[in-house]
């Protein structure tokens, strides 16, 4: 393990090419933790964001997946379009936007609002450098449900041959392979809760979500990387998994936290190791 206290553009470009197996990270989002990070305005992200990514697409191996946890804000009483914004920059710097995955915050805060309803998702985008990547869908495969004992007792024809998609979407279904099975892969929604009782920082995300992503797409021995670490939630998932993990953090007092949890020592000027 490593952890880098420093801005993560100037870092990166510290980092080998092609190096790194899996990045999952949850920067700031537009005008929000101005009191850690400064804060970037939403018309400004993109702008921001790019010589960042264009870092992260440099050091990600040809097989790798980068997982961008984030979500619109509200500018003048309108949803902020940046995040789409940044999704087609990003894809002309030659990022695939592969996937988006959404996060269905379980125990979100009530309220009330004049013109919406409370935020209870956010986005996981699912970025790679080609069509063909690493992904080991079998390590997150979920229980079939008590449904198949009445669904896939019996068949009918249409069951026993693949049902392409009416619509050409792509997807296509074969009920009658799933006869006999106890697990099935899941859907592009993931149901966390946050974590609460986390007081260390002002946005960290639960543990549930960069393990969900990290056994997706990463091996035992792989190296994730957060360029964002904040309390180090993604290292600390990371090595709990048998991975490499690799942080990145402005805060030099979340580095100092992560690094007394980790077990880290001081190297150097900034930087913090594996005994």
């Amino acid at each position: 393990m490593r952890l880098f206290n420093g801005d993560c553009l100037k870092v990166l470009t510290k980092i080998p090419k092609n190096s790194v197996d899996l990045i999952v990270t949850s920067p700031p989002y537009a005008d929000q933790r101005k009191s850690t990070y400064g804060g970037v305005h939403a018309d400004d992200y993109v702008q921001w964001f790019l010589p960042i990514a264009d870092q992260l697409h440099k050091v990600l191996k040809p097989t790798g997946s980068f997982i961008l946890n984030i979500k619109e804000r509200v500018v003048d009483g309108e949803r902020h379009t940046y995040v789409m914004e940044l999704i087609i920059a990003m894809r002309k710097l030659g990022w695939f936007y592969t996937e988006e995955y959404i996060w269905h915050k379980r125990n979100s805060y009530p309220g009330k609002w004049p013109n919406r309803f409370r935020d209870a998702w956010e986005r996981c985008i699912h970025f790679t450098k080609q069509k063909k990547f690493a992904m080991y869908q079998d390590a997150v495969m979920v229980p079939m449900g008590d449904w198949k004992n009445s669904r896939l007792k019996t068949l009918s024809e249409t069951d026993r041959v693949r049902d392409e998609s009416k619509v050409g979407s792509g997807f296509g279904k074969k009920i009658e392979n799933w006869v006999g099975r106890d697990l099935a892969y899941p859907a592009n929604v993931l149901h966390l809760a946050t974590e609460c009782g986390n007081k260390r920082h002002s946005a960290a995300f639960p543990s549930s979500l960069p393990e969900w992503f990290i056994k997706l797409f990463s091996a035992p021995g792989d190296v994730i990387l957060d360029p964002f670490s904040g309390s180090g939630t993604t290292m600390r998932v990371a090595n709990k998994l048998g991975r490499h993990g690799l942080g990145i953090e402005l805060s030099e007092e979340y580095c100092e936290l992560t690094a007394k949890e980790l077990g880290l020592i001081k190297r150097g000027k900034g930087i913090y190791e594996a005994t």
